[in-house]
């Protein structure tokens, strides 16, 4: 089968040997709960960066990144129940697995849904990783309640705040934040604040949304309380580093809670000690890598994101088609992401 693939550690992008067109032999039988996909469509995250130079990998045994696809099922294991031979699917797939960058791969059914039948398999494959990760961090973590609004467009994008607190999300134009505002706008009564740095940013999060959005080039704090809508209850910030998270000790509410994604340097803690601010992680590998008795959690989130999706309530965050996947078109998108003002997701088609 065709792939694309890492022999060489730790290279930069810009070095074309960075990823490698390749020829692999096709994955075995599936055995188990595992489905065996052809992958149509991918996208590109941070993490298929962070894999790239820290994963190791040789020619004799090549790296294969990717970790969203959308495609169909060839053929199932022994003791899958929930598809079947021919069913289209998308899923964000596991680290310690060949990743999606192949035209066949390996994937236990309990971490696959239903491919959203409104969507092509390219703008399917935007949404796996980042919606589950985004569901996980606002409902699993940070324990926001749902309140299930009926659908459709009117749900989303209506003028009037939420009533239920408010949420900031720091990184609003990112690929998980771009799920995140939705999923909190569809689902919950929050009043959603957005951070964006550029006009096109700002617009992306304020169609998405977003009932206001500040600048995180700016001070935070002085353009919250300009708001005059009090402290955020929840905030939940993709990049965290010391000055970031200063901004946000002082400007959460007490007993507030607050979601992270990244790997920041050290923080000091003490700065929230006095207003008892508990701190969630959110990894969306730990279900799947970890085999948790709730394994089965992520197939039900993607199944109720193509529900909504389908019923007009979710957008797809596709922002860029990169043409079909080969390296030279995975560099490019590897460098995109780097670059840091990626808007939304890159996604890549056919082999």
């Amino acid at each position: 089968m065709k792939a694309v693939g890492v022999i060489e550690r730790g290279l930069p992008i810009s070095d074309e040997r960075a990823l490698r067109d390749l020829v692999l032999p096709d994955p075995g039988p599936p055995q188990g709960r595992d489905l065996l996909v052809r992958v149509h469509a991918v996208s590109v995250n941070p993490r298929d960066v962070k894999s790239r130079v820290a994963f190791p990998a040789s020619p004799e045994k090549p790296l294969v990144l990717g970790y969203d696809a959308s495609g169909v099922i060839e053929a199932v294991g022994p003791d899958a129940t929930l598809f079947r031979p021919g069913d289209a699917v998308f899923y964000a797939g596991v680290l310690n697995r060949p990743g999606s960058n192949a035209e066949l791969q390996l994937v236990d059914e309990r971490i696959a849904g239903r491919k959203p039948a409104s969507l092509s398999h390219a703008a399917a494959a935007s949404l796996p990783l980042t919606a589950l990760t985004a569901s996980e961090m606002l409902f699993d973590r940070l324990g926001i309640e749902r309140c299930d609004k009926a659908s459709g467009d009117a749900s989303r994008r209506g003028a009037s705040e939420g009533t239920g607190g408010m949420l900031l999300i720091i990184g609003g134009a990112g690929g998980v934040p771009s799920i995140a505002i939705q999923l909190a706008r569809a689902l919950t009564r929050l009043t959603i604040i957005a951070t964006a740095s550029r006009p096109e940013s700002a617009r992306w999060v304020g169609e998405l949304g977003a009932h206001h959005v500040v600048d995180h080039s700016r001070p935070l704090p002085p353009q919250l309380a300009a708001l005059g809508l009090g402290p955020p209850h929840y905030v939940f910030c993709t990049h965290t580093d010391a000055k970031r998270w200063a901004e946000v000790a002082e400007l959460i509410a007490p007993q507030g809670r607050f979601g992270l994604i990244d790997d920041p340097e050290p923080l000091d803690l003490k700065l929230v000690k006095f207003k008892s601010v508990s701190i969630h992680w959110e990894a969306m590998f730990t279900r799947p890598m970890c085999e948790t008795p709730d394994m089965i959690r992520q197939h039900e989130i993607l199944n109720e994101v193509a529900a909504l999706v389908d019923a007009g309530t979710l957008r797809a965050t596709q922002a860029e088609h990169y043409g079909t996947i080969t390296a030279a078109n995975l560099r490019r998108a590897h460098a995109a992401i780097e670059s840091g003002g990626a808007i939304g997701k890159i996604v890549l088609e056919g082999f």
